[in-house]
C-alpha cells in the first residue's frame, strides 16, 4: 500500500517512558476514525537522538519535526496537519528555546554536524518490521559476502577500514577479527557485548531499539569470516525493549533464512542467540562476559590466552561490541575507503556518545572522530544550561577521566583521549558546570567502581576501597595533609596491578581531577572549604541581613528548626542545629540565602 504521508513517533525508551506508546495508539484511532488510515501510516522507530526533545514525533514527506509532543495534543496534528495541510506551529522543533526558530531535523544544529553511521536507520525505520531494515540496503552487505567475498577478503576489508573497537579498549577490529581466523577449530564463536554499563551511557542500547539487524547482519558476517556458526548477544536483562526488539529480529531473520541452515542459498550456517545478563558491571569485560555466557560467576580470567584463541566453552571466540558491529555493513557495501576517509589518522570513521549532565541538548549523537569537545558541548549540545560556565566533562565513565575547559579545542580520538588523562570508553559524556564539586564527582564514580567490583583480585578489591574511604574523608572536612600524595600512590598501584581492565583504570577519575583540580582538593583538606559548595560537611548557609525582608518563610520551610527572628527583622540560622538541606535557599524569595 502507498501511503502519502509517514508519521514516525519515537519508541525508544526515554521517548516510551514519556508516553510516545499512548501518542502511537492515539494517531492509529484517530486517523482510523477519520477514515485517514489508508492515507497516513504510523511507523513507531527507534531514538531519533535528541532526547531533551522528546516524545518527537517526524512527519513526512514534509520533514516536520514535532518536539515535547503528548498524547492529548495528537486530535490536532492529525485535524490541521494530516488533514487540513496546516503544521501545528506551537510544537514544531525550535532551536535553543521556545522562542527559537522553526527546524526540520537535519538542518538544526543538533544534526548537522552528525555523520549517522552506527546510527544510520535509527529514527528512520521500524525496528520489528524486517521488510523496512531490507529496504534500506538490510543484508545486502551480508549477500555480497557470501557471493563475491571470500573470509580473507572480507578480514582484509574491515582491516583496511582503520576501524578500532568500539566497547572502549579501542583495538583494531580487523586484527581481532584475523586472529579468531587463524586457529584451526571445529566449532567458533561470535559473540556481542550488549552489557553496557557505564552510567549515562545509552549507545548500545539506542542501537538495538531502533537497528537491531544490523547487528545480526554483521555478526553472520563475522561468523563468515571466522568460520563460526553460532553467535550469542550478551544484553543486559534492564533493557527490557532492547531484548524484545532482537528477539522479534531474530525470529524475522530466521524466518526468511537469514539465519539458520543454507543462508541465501550459499551452504553457509549460522544462527543467532540470547543471552541475559543481570546487570553486573565487571561482564563489560570480555573475559567475564564470557564465563557469564557459560553460566559461570562473571569473574574476569587471566590473559592470555586471549578469546580468540581460547574463548567460549574454550573454543576461537570473536567478541565486539554493539556500536562496532553497526559500523560493518556500511564498510562492506561502500568499501574500506569511505570509512578510513573520515576521522583522524589512527581514529577513523565516527563514534557515538550519550550526552548527558549539565548540556541542554542531552540525547544521542554521532561525529566524525577528530570533532573537538567545543563543538559537541557548545553547537551540538547547544551549552550549558542557565548562563553557566563549563567546567568539565567525564568521557569513558567510571573507566575514563574529567577533561577541563583547557581542553575544550582538543579533536576526540583514542590517543588525544588517553594523553589528557581520559578515555574514549563506550562512549558516555557527562558534562559539568560551576555549580560541581570535582572531588565529588570523583567520589561518585569510586562508589560505583567499589561496588560493581567482583572481588576477585586485591588490588581492585581493596585497594578501590581504600581509595573510596580517603575521599569520603576528604569530603567530610577531615582530610589530612599528604592524603592527596596517598591517593595518588595508591592509584597508581591498582593501575599497575590489577587483572582486567575495568579494575586497572578505576582510579583514572580520581588521577584526572587530582590532575587538572587539585586546587579543589586542597581548598577541601587545608581550607575545610569545599569552592562548589556541594560537600554538606563543609557547607554553611548565612542570611544577607541587608536583603532579608523577615518574611519568615524559610524559617516555617526549615525542617530542624534551626532559623529563628521576628517578623519584619532579619532572620538568623544556627549553624549547629542547620542540616544543611538547602530548603531555606530554595524557598527564600529575596535571593537572602547564600552557601558558603
Amino acid at each position: 500500500m502507498i501511503y502519502r504521508s509517514h508519521v514516525l513517533v519515537c519508541a525508544g525508551t526515554g521517548c516510551t517512558s514519556s508516553n510516545s506508546l499512548r501518542i502511537i495508539e492515539n494517531f492509529n484511532k484517530k486517523l482510523e476514525e477519520t477514515g485517514y488510515d489508508k492515507e497516513v501510516q504510523v511507523i513507531r522507530t527507534g531514538c531519533f537522538g535528541l532526547c531533551a526533545a522528546g516524545p518527537i514525533v517526524v512527519v513526512y514527506p514534509e520533514g516536520i519535526y514535532y518536539s515535547h509532543v503528548k498524547p492529548e495534543d495528537v486530535d490536532e496534528i492529525v485535524n490541521e496537519h494530516l488533514i487540513k495541510g496546516r503544521p501545528v506551529q506551537r510544537l514544531i522543533f525550535k532551536e535553543g528555546d521556545e522562542n527559537g526558530v522553526n527546524t526540520t531535523l537535519n538542518e538544526s544544529d543538533f544534526y548537522k554536524k552528525q555523520h549517522r553511521i552506527a546510527l544510520r536507520n535509527c529514527g528512520m525505520i521500524d525496528p520489528e518490521n524486517i521488510d523496512e531494515y531490507i529496504a534500506f540496503d538490510g543484508y545486502k552487505a551480508l549477500g555480497k559476502v557470501l557471493t563475491e567475498m571470500s573470509r580473507d577478503d572480507v578480514v582484509d576489508t574491515i582491516i583496511k577500514s582503520g576501524l578500532r573497537g568500539r566497547g572502549g579498549g579501542g583495538f583494531p577490529t580487523g586484527l581481532k577479527w584475523k586472529f579468531a581466523k587463524a586457529p584451526e577449530s571445529d566449532i567458533k564463536y561470535v559473540c556481542c557485548n550488549a552489557d553496557e554499563g557505564d552510567p549515562g551511557a545509552f549507545m548500545d542500547r539506542s542501537v538495538l531499539e531502533g537497528d537491531p539487524h544490523s547487528v545480526l547482519e554483521a555478526m553472520a558476517i563475522a561468523g563468515y569470516a571466522i568460520g563460526a556458526q553460532q553467535g550469542y548477544i550478551y544484553v543486559r536483562a534492564e533493557y527490557p525493549i532492547a531484548v524484545k526488539r532482537l528477539r522479534v529480529a531474530i525470529k524475522q531473520a530466521r524466518e526468511y533464512g537469514l539465519l539458520g541452515d543454507n543462508i541465501m542459498g550459499t551452504g553457509f550456517k549460522f544462527d543467532i542467540d540470547l543471552r541475559l545478563g543481570s546487570g553486573a558491571f565487571v561482564c563489560g569485560e570480555e573475559t567475564a562476559l564470557l564465563a557469564s555466557i557459560e553460566g559461570g560467576r562473571g569473574e574476569p580470567r587471566p590473559r592470555p590466552p586471549f578469546p580468540a584463541v581460547k574463548g567460549l566453552f574454550g573454543k576461537p571466540t570473536l567478541l565486539n561490541n554493539v556500536e562496532t558491529y553497526a559500523n560493518i555493513c556500511q564498510i562492506i557495501l561502500n568499501g574500506p575507503e569511505w570509512f578510513a576517509a573520515m576521522g583522524t589518522e589512527k581514529s577513523k570513521g565516527t563514534k557515538v556518545f550519550a550526552l548527558g549532565g549539565k548540556i541542554n541538548n542531552t540525547g544521542l549523537v554521532e561525529i566524525p572522530m577528530g570533532t573537538t569537545l567545543r563543538e559537541v558541548i557548545f553547537e551540538i549540545g547547544g551549552g550549558i544550561p542557565n548562563g553557566k560556565k563549563f567546567k568539565a566533562a567525564q568521557t569513558g565513565g567510571p573507566s575514563g577521566g574529567c577533561i577541563p575547559a583547557e581542553h575544550l579545542d582538543i579533536p576526540i580520538d583514542y590517543d588525544n583521549l588517553i594523553a589528557i588523562g581520559s578515555m574514549m570508553g563506550s562512549g558516555g559524556m557527562i558534562v559539568m558546570d560551576e555549580d560541581n564539586c570535582m572531588v565529588n564527582i570523583a567520589k561518585f564514580f569510586l562508589e560505583f567502581t567499589v561496588d560493581e567490583s567482583c572481588g576477585k583480585c586485591p588490588p581492585c578489591r581493596i585497594g578501590t576501597r581504600r581509595m573510596l574511604e580517603m575521599l569520603e574523608k576528604i569530603t567530610k572536612g577531615q582530610g589530612e595533609p599528604g592524603d592527596i600524595e596517598k591517593l595518588e600512590k595508591l592509584a597508581y598501584n591498582i593501575k599497575a596491578s590489577a587483572l582486567c581492565g575495568l579494575g586497572q583504570t578505576a582510579p583514572n577519575p580520581v588521577l584526572s581531577t587530582i590532575r587538572y583540580f587539585r586546587d579543589e582538593y586542597e581548598a577541601h583538606i587545608y581550607e575545610k572549604r569545599c569552592p562548589a559548595g556541594v560537600c554538606k560537611a563543609l557547607l554553611n548557609y548565612t542570611i544577607d541581613p541587608e536583603k532579608c525582608r523577615g518574611c519568615s518563610l524559610c524559617a516555617r520551610k526549615c525542617p530542624a528548626g534551626a532559623i529563628s527572628g521576628e517578623i519584619k527583622k532579619p532572620f538568623v540560622i544556627d549553624s549547629a542545629k542547620c542540616i544543611k538541606c538547602g530548603a531555606c535557599m530554595e524557598s527564600c524569595k529575596f535571593g537572602a540565602i547564600s552557601k558558603k
